[in-house]
């Protein structure tokens, strides 16, 4: 929509106080991308039967020194109309949000200063996060019933600048991850699932990763949907955004699990067949599963789309190793990769999380000259075909049927 050709007629019919309220909503904090195939609309339609609805809450806490001109509507779509259409592209369907926003803003008992916290994951002061989540939910008032919903966020009047990190997960996160029992504030409030927190320039691919860790939960004191970027290499001296580029040596752009956003002014990309299966969106009937000894041709769909009758591919290694393969095609919310084709991922479900040079996930880099595996992908031509000769293992793209692969898989033993 053209806004400066609008502008007289807007000036004519819309009252002083609704025109500032447009512009301000428009302008004043960060671009937000609804879903790349969602209509137009904003607030999306209630989610059908069978869905699985999650309930999220979201705090708007300011600072008492800290100036802002945070907007509760806007502060709504982004939760309740680009996150939930993201999670709903992403888990086909099967998963919706239910946002709720606080009616005002609430204001923390103590100035920034007291809660502002390094932007290095492992240099975190974990008191201070402690107590801006137990401040700013103890500001709601006991008459908020904190455990019926499945996560809470905490949107924060202020900028990086101000605070320190532009997103984080508290619980489980930050706070740690042990148990799978429910977060309490100090004074006894459950908060069932758990609670991210946000600055006002945290992208949508930001939003999705930290409320993913807490949709993901705790399964045997390990989190199932981690951060896939390395948390040592983040966690050294220099630019931020050039040390974060360096430690995205897992996944690179291909999961916002790893990137949150491959160019900023774009929608995050989707998100990768592993994170899927960790997060229960994947169905496993859609995963084919080729074991030691056997060999066959494979019809690989792209992972956008929910009608291929196979998403990925699975080869089991061993009790804990295996690789999976899957179809990354400019659709949907895929439009925003660094590029497209096979990608082959080596998982070890040993490994927790991206700490000492191990990842759960890591993808095999199909053209190691390009930066951030930004040229990871397989394809019919060049780079067709992979090899892991002490697993017997062969992988070879046929041909592209339209946006699909026939794929021949061949395992010995």
């Amino acid at each position: 929509m053209n806004w400066i050709a609008l502008r007289p007629a807007l000036l004519r019919t819309c009252p002083l106080r609704l025109l500032v309220s447009l512009l301000v909503s428009l302008f004043a904090w960060p671009l937000v991308f609804p879903s790349a195939t969602a209509a137009a609309s904003d607030m999306p339609a209630p989610a059908s039967a069978g869905v699985d609805l999650k309930r999220g809450l979201v705090v708007l806490a300011q600072f008492p020194d800290v100036q802002h001109d945070g907007n509760r509507d806007f502060v709504r779509t982004r939760f309740a109309g680009h996150l939930n259409s993201y999670v709903r592209e992403m888990s086909y369907g099967k998963v919706a949000l239910s946002i709720d926003v606080t009616p005002v803003w609430h204001t923390l008992p103590e100035p920034v200063d007291r809660y502002r916290i390094s932007p290095r994951n492992l240099e975190v002061d974990k008191s201070r996060v402690h107590k801006l989540i137990n401040d700013a939910l103890d500001a709601l008032g006991k008459d908020v019933d904190l455990a019926q919903y499945d996560f809470i966020a905490l949107m924060l009047g202020a900028k990086v600048s101000d605070y320190g990190m532009v997103g984080l997960c508290g619980y489980p996160g930050m706070l740690g991850w042990s148990t799978e029992d429910a977060y309490r504030t100090t004074s006894g409030r459950e908060v069932r699932g758990g609670v991210a927190i946000f600055t006002s320039q945290a992208h949508l691919g930001t939003l999705f990763h930290d409320v993913a860790h807490i949709l993901g939960g705790v399964q045997g004191g390990r989190r199932a949907a981690p951060c896939l970027y390395d948390h040592d290499m983040q966690a050294k001296p220099g630019p931020m955004r050039e040390t974060f580029l360096s430690s995205i040596i897992n996944m690179g752009f291909w999961d916002p699990m790893s990137c949150h956003f491959y160019k900023r002014e774009l929608p995050p990309p989707g998100i990768s067949s592993w994170t899927k299966l960790r997060l229960g969106w994947l169905d496993p009937a859609k995963v084919r599963v080729v074991p030691p000894g056997q060999s066959m041709e494979v019809l690989l769909g792209p992972l956008e789309d929910a009608a291929s009758e196979t998403l990925a591919i699975r080869l089991p290694l061993s009790g804990s190793t295996s690789y999976l393969v899957e179809n990354r095609q400019p659709l949907g919310f895929d439009k925003f990769l660094p590029g497209s084709g096979v990608l082959i991922m080596r998982a070890d479900d040993a490994v927790a999380e991206c700490r000492f040079g191990r990842s759960p996930v890591k993808l095999v880099d199909a053209n190691p000259a390009i930066p951030h595996l930004e040229g990871a992908a397989f394809d019919v031509g060049g780079n067709a075909v992979f090899q892991d000769a002490p697993n017997n293992i062969r992988i070879k793209i046929l041909e592209k049927v339209g946006s699909s692969y026939r794929i021949s898989i061949e395992r010995g033993r």
